[in-house]
């Protein structure tokens, strides 16, 4: 029989929390016997929305945090002062290996600290990179770092580029994944301090199938398969991506009602618009995990829905079945 793997929720974090994030709880063990949640928050609140399913109770189980941190809190103070917060509690569920890993909707800032502070970097990670899978024409891509470390340092950049390899390879499947550098164009002695001091780094490095440079407008045409960048320029494309992507539906849906015939085609396109749509959405994807860490942390968008708390859920089993962390400690071979 398959091991179970224990994943943490941050029952109260996010926008729709806590009745979004225990369905998407609940769909995610009743679609596969091999994960166990712990809903982690508010006792109450939780068990209320637990009674409107069915499920196997073998499978989930609630732990009571009496407090919860909110978005605009100062990160640091949050999580040191708010030992009782759910997200938190989810993080020591890691740190003391009762859970391989953990998702929120929850302030990203408390998210990133927690996981540094308390769930704590695998031996020789200089700093851990937030990697969403973001949509492209020819499937997805790794975006790393898209927020975690603003003030990167050419080392990191290598570092985020083994690491992105590493998931890329275990976690999608991508053999000898494709690695870019985010630049203003193509020519080697092109781009800021950062760029330019990197570049030979990543050039030079054997372990990983570095391309070049990557234009920001390659990167939706799927270009490499793991965007190397600092968390600034990645949080930047992040969201610039999603809000293409959002507008584009909204003007693709009002040009199809400005007439009787346009009308009449959306009813033709409607099928194929949808599943291409469909292909660019990330909630499919689960979050954007928190790499190099002891344990898993995955963060999801604060407005999360059930689906990607599923996901994000079911994304668990993979990391650990594929033995993530084990393969990053490899990679990274600490300094004498």
């Amino acid at each position: 029989m398959a091991e179970m793997v224990n994943v943490a929720v941050d029952a109260m974090g996010g926008d729709n929390a806590p009745a979004e994030v225990v369905k998407g709880a609940v769909e995610s063990v009743n679609e596969d016997k091999r994960v166990k949640v712990f809903l982690v928050g508010r006792q109450e609140q939780v068990q209320a929305e637990l009674a409107k399913y069915t499920y196997d109770p073998a499978q989930i189980e609630v732990i009571h945090a009496e407090e919860v941190i909110e978005t605009a809190e100062p990160p640091v103070m949050a999580v040191r002062r708010k030992k009782e917060s759910s997200l938190v509690k989810c993080m020591y569920l890691v740190k003391d290996g009762t859970c391989d890993g953990l998702v929120t909707a929850g302030s990203t800032g408390a998210t990133l600290v927690g996981g540094q502070l308390i769930v704590g970097r695998i031996k020789g990670v200089e700093r851990a990179p937030l990697a969403p899978l973001i949509p492209t024409e020819k499937g997805v891509s790794l975006l790393i770092d898209c927020g975690a470390n603003v003030d990167a340092r050419s080392s990191h950049i290598l570092q985020f580029a083994k690491i992105g390899s590493v998931y890329m390879e275990s976690v999608m499947g991508v053999k000898n994944p494709t690695v870019g550098i985010v630049n203003i164009g193509a020519e080697e002695e092109k781009g800021n301090a950062l760029v330019k001091e990197s570049f030979p780094l990543l050039k030079n490095c054997p372990e990983i199938n570095f391309v070049g440079s990557v234009e920001a407008r390659d990167i939706p045409a799927g270009a490499v398969d793991v965007v190397v960048c600092e968390a600034f320029v990645g949080n930047v494309i992040l969201k610039m991506y999603e809000g293409v992507g959002n507008s584009l539906i909204k003007m693709i849906k009002g040009g199809l009602m400005t007439s009787f015939r346009s009308k009449l085609g959306a009813l033709l396109v409607k099928p194929a618009l949808k599943q291409t749509m469909k292909g660019f959405s990330t909630e499919d994807y689960g979050g954007a995990p928190l790499l190099g860490l002891n344990g898993l942390v995955v963060k999801t968008h604060g407005s999360s829905k059930a689906i990607e708390i599923k996901n994000s859920v079911l994304q668990c089993i993979t990391f650990k079945e594929q033995k993530i962390n084990e393969k990053i400690r490899e990679r990274i071979v600490p300094e004498d």
